[in-house]
């Protein structure tokens, strides 16, 4: 072979080589990679929107005994809203405590506890079916953090101003304790 296609040949194997090797990685998955779609029928939750803010995403249900939580949520919304953000998820998971229709839902969450803070359409929040946004929540290997499992109603789940999932929470954790203010206050 003559020389000089003999170190063009390396110059393109070399090349070829440094490419593959070298491509940059696909961009890590966060929160503000996901949208979903509201509770209000037209409108997206696009999580990127949220930069900047604390985000506390909660797997809701009408007829739960932990539906209460719902006052706590609103306050806590109303009362930190310059850097946090709520995001409720209505599930019927567990029980069949969440009603069959979006608007049986959005209704209920007003009429009863004035929400304001977002909320999602209902969607599954654990098994085969689960949202996008909980299959990630609930998988160290998709955010790089934590396992969780979504045992009942009212799980949550804290994300920093920086899109770092800090901690989930169980359903006895109220919107009120300790345990969550500390990161909220953070």
């Amino acid at each position: 072979m003559n020389t000089m296609k003999y170190l063009a040949l390396i110059a393109v194997t070399v090349l070829t080589v440094a490419f593959v090797a070298f491509k940059p990685l696909p961009a890590k998955k966060n929160i503000y990679s996901f949208k979903i779609k509201s509770l209000d029928g037209d409108g997206v939750i696009d999580f990127s929107k949220y930069k900047g803010k604390k985000i506390l995403i909660v797997n809701t249900a009408s007829k739960c005994g932990f539906t209460k939580q719902y006052a706590g949520l609103e306050k806590l919304y109303e009362e930190h809203k310059d850097k946090l953000v709520i995001v409720g998820f209505p599930s019927d998971n567990f029980g069949g405590q969440e009603y069959q229709s979006d608007g049986e839902i959005k209704e209920f969450c007003k009429k009863n506890f004035g929400v304001t803070f977002p909320l999602t359409t209902r969607v599954d929040v654990k098994g085969d079916n689960a949202t996008a946004v909980y299959k990630y929540l609930c998988n160290k290997s998709e955010n790089g953090v934590l396992d969780a499992t979504i045992s009942w109603n009212f799980n949550k789940f804290i994300i920093d101003e920086n899109r770092n999932l800090l901690a989930h929470f169980d359903s006895k954790v109220t919107p009120e304790s300790d345990e969550l203010l500390t990161y909220i206050n953070k």
